[in-house]
């Protein structure tokens, strides 16, 4: 009785492993190659300043104040062998920051008071992002992605307001592509998805400061300003894939 309770035993385990690998094959036979979503959220932006002159003297004290900007994208993911996958993403961005420079004594007789720079970047961004997905189990999931990303400004909407300066009618001209790096972390339940990510500009993306020297003093009319910063951007979006 007991050889055969055991005999029992063994074939409704391998049954039960049969089953459960047939479950499997079926699930990998009918996962899709390609999945399509939308997601929308929020972002704050982060200027990290490599310089920033008026003349030979460097401004000192510069602080970033960050501020919430949004987005909205849809996106492309084709899924490669296992839990490996390729994503491509359009989004249209709002990111705002400033950065500011107090008139104290390290500053003292560089800038006319507490100094103010607001920009606002309106830009399509297109990431291509490589992700491998290490929890996959239905419904539940959680990926980690990592990729380039290239952004286009968009000039019309986009400024930086100068404000606190000797210069007057202060201009930022800023590159009308810029590239960064992507790295961050996905987690759904079913089709619903929360997308955590840093963004690292890897270069300046101001091209050039100009101003109007017929309207600013002397002797500051003669210095010219150069300001080297990249963005970095921390954002978090909701979404849902199909």
């Amino acid at each position: 009785m007991r050889t055969n309770a055991f005999i029992l035993l063994c074939l409704m385990g391998l049954s039960g492993l049969s089953a459960h690998a047939q479950t499997e094959s079926r699930n990998e036979t009918n996962a899709p190659k390609v999945n399509i979503g939308i997601k929308a959220g929020f972002n704050s932006t982060m200027f990290f300043i490599d310089h920033f002159t008026l003349g030979e003297n460097e401004l000192q004290d510069i602080q970033n104040n960050y501020k919430i900007g949004y987005f909205g994208a849809f996106f492309c993911r084709f899924n490669l062998k296992k839990h490996h996958f390729l994503q491509t993403e359009f989004s249209y961005n709002v990111s705002k920051g400033s950065i500011s420079i107090p008139n104290d004594v390290n500053n003292a007789g560089l800038i006319d008071d507490n100094a103010l720079v607001k920009t606002d970047i309106h830009s399509i961004d297109m990431p291509l992002l490589y992700g491998y997905k290490f929890v996959d189990a239905y419904p539940y999931g959680m990926a980690f992605f990592i990729g380039p990303k290239v952004a286009y400004a968009w000039e019309k909407h986009t400024k930086s307001k100068y404000s606190g300066f000797y210069q007057q009618g202060i201009k930022e001209e800023i590159r009308p592509f810029s590239f960064s790096g992507v790295v961050g972390l996905a987690v759904n339940v079913s089709n619903i998805f929360f997308d955590f990510r840093y963004e690292i500009g890897l270069h300046d993306w101001v091209q050039s400061i100009t101003y109007d020297k017929t309207l600013t003093e002397n002797p500051y009319n003669t210095q010219d300003i150069s300001l080297k910063r990249r963005r970095n951007v921390l954002s978090f979006s909701v979404g849902v894939i199909f």
